[in-house]
Parts: C-alpha cells; sequence; structure tokens
C-alpha cells in the first residue's frame, strides 16, 4: 500500500506485506522471459547507438570498450528482479553521468544508455513504492539532464532541459498509472466477488431459517398428534387384549400402533434433514426396507406380493430412496382406494431402466371420484420426473384393475 491509500504489487510483482489487495496471477516464468526480452532488446539499441555516436576519432578505443561495458552491465540490470528496479535507476543515472564527465574534452557528449534509461524509469514507476520512486525518478532526472548541461547548453534555453526531463518523467507517471489502474481493477474484481459472497450467504441462511421454519412447523403440528395416536392406541390394544372376544379389536389398534411408530420415524428422519443435521446410513430407508414395509401394510389389511425380474445392481442412494418412496406410495393408494386387499408389486431390473408396477383391484370409491385431485400420483410422478423418469396410470380395459407404473433410466456403470 503506498501513501496516497492506493494498493501497489510488492517489488517482486507478488502480494506482499505492501501490496494491498492486488492479485496478480503467478506469471513470474511469463514475466522473467518478458523482461529477459526487454533487457536485450534494449541493449542492442543502445549499442548500436552508442557506436554510431563515437565512431568518431576524437574518442579513443579504451574509453569507448569502458563505456560500452557498462552499457552491457546495467542494461543487463533490466532484467533483474523487480525489486531491484531502485539500483538499476541509479546504475543507469551513474553511467550517464560518468559517461559525460569523463568523455573526451575536445568531444560532444555521446549518446550512452538512453534507452535504458527509459525502461528504468517506467520500471521504478510500476514495481517501487512512493519514496523510493521518487528517489530513482530525481537520479534518472539528473542523468538525463547531465548531458544537456555539461555540452553548454544556455539555461535560459528551458526547452533544451524540458525534453530529457520529460525522457524521465513521462516512462516514470506511465508506469505509475500502470500500477494505479491494474490495483483499482483488482479492487473492483475483490468487491464484485465480495459481494456473491455475502450474496450467497444471505441466500444459504434464508434457506436455513426457512427449513427450520418448517421443520418446527412440521413438529408442533404433526408430531404431536401422531405421538398422541401412538400412546391411545398403545393403551388401547392392552385393555382390548385383556378383554375376551375383541381379538379383531387388538389386531386393529396393534396395527394403527405400529403405522403411528413408522409415521414418527418418518417424521423424524424429515426433520433430521430440515435441520441440517447428518444423516446416519440409515437415515432414510430404501429397497431393502420393502419388506418392513410390506408387514406394515399386511397389518393394517393389505396383502402385497413383490415380484422381482432381472438382476438387481446397487443403486445412488438418491434413486434407492425415490424408488422405495414410490413404492410406499404406490400401495398407499391401493390401501385407500384399492378393493379386495391385494396388490401386486414387480421391480424389473434392466440394464438401462428400473421399472416399478402396482396392480390392485379397482375400488367403488375410486370410481365414483373421477374428479378426485390424485395427490399420490401427482408425488410419484414429481418423484419420478427428478431422476428424468415417466409415469403411466390408469384402470385395466376390463374396468376392474388399476395399474401404476415408474420407470427410473439408469446410467450406465
Amino acid at each position: 500500500m503506498n501513501e496516497e491509500g492506493v494498493p501497489v504489487p510488492d517489488r517482486e510483482g507478488r502480494d506482499g506485506p505492501g501490496a494491498g489487495s492486488v492479485r496478480i496471477r503467478d506469471v513470474n516464468g511469463p514475466l522473467t522471459r518478458q523482461a529477459i526480452v526487454i533487457a536485450a532488446v534494449t541493449l542492442v539499441v543502445d549499442a548500436l547507438t552508442f557506436a554510431h555516436s563515437t565512431g568518431s576519432p576524437s574518442f579513443p578505443a579504451g574509453w569507448r570498450w569502458a563505456m560500452l561495458a557498462a552499457i552491457v552491465v546495467v542494461d543487463a540490470g533490466l532484467a533483474s528482479a523487480p525489486r531491484l528496479s531502485g539500483v538499476v535507476a541509479v546504475a543507469q543515472a551513474t553511467v550517464q553521468i560518468a559517461g559525460t564527465l569523463l568523455r573526451p574534452e575536445a568531444a560532444l557528449p555521446p549518446s550512452l544508455n538512453s534507452a535504458g534509461m527509459l525502461i528504468s524509469a517506467y520500471r521504478a514507476g510500476a514495481w517501487l513504492d512512493r519514496w523510493p520512486a521518487v528517489v530513482a525518478l530525481l537520479c534518472l532526472t539528473a542523468g538525463t539532464l547531465a548531458r544537456p548541461i555539461l555540452s553548454g547548453a544556455d539555461f535560459a534555453q528551458e526547452l533544451l532541459l524540458l525534453a530529457p526531463m520529460a525522457s524521465a518523467l513521462l516512462p516514470w507517471l506511465v508506469g505509475r498509472y500502470t500500477t494505479a489502474r491494474r490495483a483499482y481493477i483488482a479492487e473492483l474484481e475483490q468487491r464484485s466477488e465480495r459481494d456473491k459472497a455475502e450474496a450467497r450467504q444471505a441466500l444459504a441462511a434464508a434457506i436455513a431459517e426457512e427449513r427450520a421454519g418448517i421443520a418446527r412447523d412440521l413438529h408442533d403440528v404433526i408430531s404431536h398428534h401422531v405421538s398422541a395416536i401412538g400412546v391411545h392406541a398403545g393403551v388401547a390394544r392392552l385393555r382390548a387384549a385383556a378383554a375376551p372376544g375383541a381379538p379383531d379389536l387388538a389386531e386393529s389398534l396393534t396395527a394403527v400402533e405400529t403405522s403411528s411408530r413408522a409415521a414418527m420415524l418418518d417424521l423424524r428422519r424429515l426433520l433430521d434433514v430440515l435441520h441440517g443435521h447428518p444423516s446416519g446410513e440409515d437415515s432414510q430407508p430404501g429397497l431393502d426396507n420393502l419388506p418392513e414395509l410390506l408387514d406394515t401394510l399386511r397389518a393394517v389389511g393389505l396383502r402385497a406380493r413383490v415380484t422381482v425380474h432381472g438382476a438387481p445392481s446397487p443403486l445412488p442412494e438418491s434413486l434407492d430412496i425415490a424408488v422405495y418412496r414410490v413404492v410406499q406410495e404406490m400401495l398407499a393408494n391401493a390401501l385407500r382406494h384399492g378393493a379386495g386387499g391385494v396388490a401386486e408389486v414387480e421391480l424389473r431390473h434392466d440394464p438401462s431402466s428400473l421399472t416399478v408396477t402396482t396392480s390392485n383391484l379397482l375400488g367403488t370409491r375410486a370410481r365414483s371420484r373421477p374428479d378426485s385431485p390424485h395427490r399420490g400420483l401427482q408425488g410419484i410422478r414429481s418423484r419420478t420426473a427428478v431422476f428424468a423418469g415417466h409415469t403411466s396410470y390408469g384402470p385395466a380395459p376390463d374396468g376392474r384393475t388399476w395399474t401404476t407404473t415408474a420407470t427410473f433410466p439408469l446410467s450406465p456403470s
């Protein structure tokens, strides 16, 4: 973070203690290669320009080779780590000043490392903090002014001094602007990410609160009544069992008690899900629990028989639960609307699908209510549609049997 409050990258080009909120991708490899290319091009330009400006005999060979070696060293420094930008800038300015001072007396100040000075000014503005960047700019400005001053330029001719100053100041300002712009864009991106994260958290909190409210309502409205049914059914069963001549009443009350306990178990499972509690292995029933379901239905007077075709294959947990619930709803419909107290369940396992079919005699109550909302069938259709399956249901051609079919596609293993 610089002193104006603008976050800037550290001298390594990465986020550091003074980097503020700038996030730069890990591009150290490409950045190093680019720095080497820039340094090489700058070196070639400075070397050619120096050779052209010192081609006259007034420049001795020893001086020329010494200055060329100095130019090579400082321009090669442009490929160093960004944290050394200040050192490289001072070195560039030193070569410019020393070369001008040590030139032969009869020669005009030659062109030494002008391209290196420009690149150093940009690097100092882009990578250094405020005060180190300002010090580097002052050194570079002194280097650019050495040539016109030592060549005897008249201070009254301000334009002669303004151009060298601009050659250091302008790239330095471009570097500062580039860093500030990058920091601004990074801050906007982080602000957007924070807003999205806050929105997601708010949505998750709202969903959790709604689920908790539904769980409370289920507990308050349903569980107490189901618990009361189970308690009263148990008491009545004990009294009926003790009374002579009432075995049927005791059997019916046993079925009521068993059903209420099963309903309470399922309700607790749903409440655990709504409260966000992690479920155990038996938190939701699957096809392995069909025998218990059939025993419960037999206790209340529905004789259901299951026929399995094909080789069963392991199902995903969510699909296993959905198939169980579909079978449960189909048999509940057969109990409520069927006749004869008999239902047939067929499970057909194919390589690409699982088909569940139930059939039962059509009761007179179902025939007399063609406008029934069929909420049970709607639930079956909804559960099947979640897995891209399809359902079919309706009376047989003889009008005596009702058949419900749900087909679940299976993903190839």
